[in-house]
């Protein structure tokens, strides 16, 4: 029952995102802005990505200290 009422929410905020006017996204494209949230969007996600590259390269080199001291 709860995955049935779960479904039904599913499908009627689809709908609902669905039935929304973009009208901010039209005015920013049509004023060029819309290349500023895109690079922002991107500068951010890139700086994410290099954070758990490096977090991930420390937690690797940690591991291994610990494996050569067994």
């Amino acid at each position: 029952m709860k995955k049935l009422v779960y479904l039904v929410l599913l499908v009627l905020s689809g709908t609902a995102v669905q039935a929304q006017d973009f009208e901010m996204a039209d005015v920013m494209r049509s004023n060029g802005q819309i290349y500023v949230v895109v690079a922002i969007i991107l500068i951010v996600l890139c700086g994410l990505f290099a954070f758990l590259f490096m977090l991930e390269r420390k937690i690797r080199r940690i591991e291994n200290k610990l494996d050569n001291k067994k």
